[in-house]
């Protein structure tokens, strides 16, 4: 056997059909928060400065705490953001790699050849969820989503678990 006839198959089975990373969408950037907080902090400070004016004093205490806890509030919004989640789907394998926001990671490593990609939909608002199911058991995805980005995502993946149900592809020309 020479080099010519040698078939090595870990190529093909590393070649991704699919990947995708999932992160939460957030429609707030850096700037808008600073923005936003400068115009609550300004607005909280100026009630505050009238109602100790007018002698009650309490009050400007409640308006300093609630522009604290709306700071707060953004801030762990901005955290959570952080979560991600990664789907790659090769021709023998699926993986789903979930990382917190945390930074606490759980993977699953799936047969693409007994997945089947199923969808909760409701008739006013679309798809809702969407499972791996595999054996019997079910791994929800992309959670985070909307309805319009699930409905784009599950076409692709379907697209990619179909690609991969059909086999690896050996072209000794290119």
């Amino acid at each position: 056997m020479d080099e010519r006839n040698h078939f090595d198959p870990q190529p093909i089975a590393d070649t991704p059909l699919f990947c995708a990373r999932l992160t939460p969408h957030r429609s707030l950037s850096r700037g808008g928060f600073i923005a936003l907080m400068a115009f609550v902090t300004v607005v909280s400070f100026a009630a505050g400065v009238m109602f100790l004016m007018m002698g009650a004093w309490p009050v400007f205490a409640f308006f300093a705490l609630n522009a604290l806890i709306i700071y707060w509030a953004f801030k762990v919004n901005f955290r959570r953001a952080a979560a991600t989640e990664d789907i790659l789907v090769t021709p023998y394998e699926i993986r789903v790699r979930r990382v917190s926001h945390r930074g606490h990671v759980v993977e699953w490593t799936l047969n693409p050849l007994w997945v089947r990609l199923e969808q909760k939909a409701h008739a006013e608002f679309g798809i809702e969820k969407l499972y791996l199911v595999s054996r019997g058991r079910r791994l929800s995805i992309g959670s985070f989503l909307g309805p319009e980005e699930k409905a784009s995502f599950s076409t692709a993946l379907r697209e990619a678990l179909q690609a991969a149900n059909r086999g690896p592809t050996y072209n000794p020309v290119t």
